[in-house]
């Protein structure tokens, strides 16, 4: 079964981290570019960032550029998000999503974050 898991979702303070996690599982992970998006509520879903398939290069959304650091360990089928600098707009559920020929066609439950004091 061709799957996506998110996790490490929570509370942070504003300025605080959090990691997220997604593990796949049903397909040959290495062979696939990742992105995350997230939604906050009432709101469009937004592109955060997005990886290679051999993870040798990371795309990040201008807000995210310097305070989000996507990885992944092909070895263990997972890709993560580092969030740091967390502001409240940072607030949403947090979805990965597998790229297969241009086309977002495998996507997670998400995980939710929420960032505030």
């Amino acid at each position: 079964q061709v799957q996506l898991v998110e996790s490490g979702g929570g509370l942070a303070q504003p300025g605080g981290s959090l990691r997220l996690s997604c593990i796949a599982s049903g397909f040959t992970f290495s062979t696939y570019a990742f992105s995350w998006a997230r939604q906050a509520p009432g709101k469009e879903l937004e592109w955060v960032s997005s990886i290679f398939s051999d993870g040798s290069d990371t795309y990040y959304a201008d807000s995210e550029k310097g305070r989000f650091t996507m990885s992944r360990d092909n070895a263990k089928n997972t890709v993560f998000l580092q969030m740091n600098s967390l502001k409240p707009e940072d607030t949403a559920l947090y979805y990965c999503a597998r790229k297969n020929h241009g086309e977002y066609d495998v996507w997670g439950q998400g995980t939710q974050v929420t960032v505030s004091s």
